[in-house]
């Protein structure tokens, strides 16, 4: 076993994944997982830069997480950064503020590299499940960008695109720097179709009509199925391979899309930090539900973090 440590820092969040890795076996025993929304997106598709707050929120996370690899004695650490991160003009300040606290350069990589890790996190354990039909299609639905990986033990076509529940709420859901609570049926529409144009790129590149099994990873989808669930406090083990039907996907889409913010906070299972992005981030998951033809999700916890996990070791 390879004690590592696998960060990964996106549009919305950043997460830690302290674990024991076993490549010969495939076993991966975790040994600590957090997360903590930062929000380093934070205005980055308009202004083309990291926020100074978003920077400071980061380096706070970094601080903590440097604390519990340090408890741990993780052997190796893979710091990697997404989609935010590789849009701003001023990503240099960014990775030299994660060296001077965690003394690992952050790799800023691409939608392609994305989409690899998210493919193995997510399918290493799915592999195993005869009754799941191959190919598989993996949707990571993040705060900047959406990766989709076609694919059965391996990665056989990928593509990343812009389109996350971050940069689609900023993009239209925001009037004079406030979230419209809830959403107008024109910003809804507007949204949509912009999903829809992401659908249609990404259609360029991965064969998304091949899909016969579609595995949905991220806040958004987990979150979706927490609500499905019908859980009173988030239960990742009752979320992790739980299947989600496209007629719940739609009945909550719907909800979160002409519910208020105080409405959505109430949800038992809705993490603060995603109660403004969580209508975005449903309608992306029910616009690829919809255009493959899926009658339900398969929803892992596994995901990018634990392919940047399985890189280190």
């Amino acid at each position: 076993m390879t004690r590592v440590a696998g960060i990964d820092c996106g549009t919305n969040s950043i997460r830690l994944l302290v674990a024991d890795c076993d490549p010969a076996t495939g076993e991966l025993v975790e040994l600590d997982r957090r997360m903590t929304i930062v929000r380093l997106g934070q205005g980055v598709d308009k202004t083309g830069r990291l926020a100074p707050e978003a920077l400071e929120r980061t380096f706070a996370a970094c601080r903590e997480y440097a604390g519990v690899i340090k408890e741990f004695g993780a052997e190796r650490v893979r710091f990697v950064a997404t989609s935010a991160s590789r849009d701003a003009e001023n990503r240099d300040e960014f990775v030299q503020g994660v060296l001077d606290v965690l003394g690992v350069e952050p790799e800023v990589i691409s939608g392609d590299q994305e989409a690899e890790f998210s493919f193995t996190g997510a399918t290493k354990e799915l592999v195993a499940h005869e009754h799941l039909e191959r190919p598989f299609l993996v949707v990571d639905i993040g705060g900047g960008s959406t990766e989709f990986v076609v694919g059965e033990d391996r990665v056989r076509a990928a593509r990343s695109v812009d389109v996350g529940c971050v940069r689609m709420t900023e993009r239209h859901l925001v009037v004079d720097g406030e979230v419209t609570d809830p959403p107008t049926a024109a910003q809804v529409a507007a949204m949509r179709a912009d999903i829809e144009a992401a659908l249609d790129l990404a259609a360029e590149t991965v064969p998304l009509g091949e899909a016969r099994t579609l595995v949905g990873l991220a806040g958004s989808v987990t979150t979706v199925a927490a609500i499905a669930l019908g859980l009173a406090e988030y239960d990742w083990s009752a979320i992790h391979h739980s299947r989600i039907s496209y007629e719940q996907v739609r009945e909550i889409s719907e909800r979160m899309l002409t519910s208020t913010h105080a409405e959505r906070a109430a949800i038992p299972v809705m993490h603060p930090g995603r109660v403004d992005v969580i209508g975005a981030g449903s309608l992306v998951l029910l616009a690829i539900m919809e255009r493959v033809g899926a009658a339900e999700v398969v929803v892992s916890e596994h995901d990018i973090l634990d392919g940047i996990a399985w890189s280190a070791a």
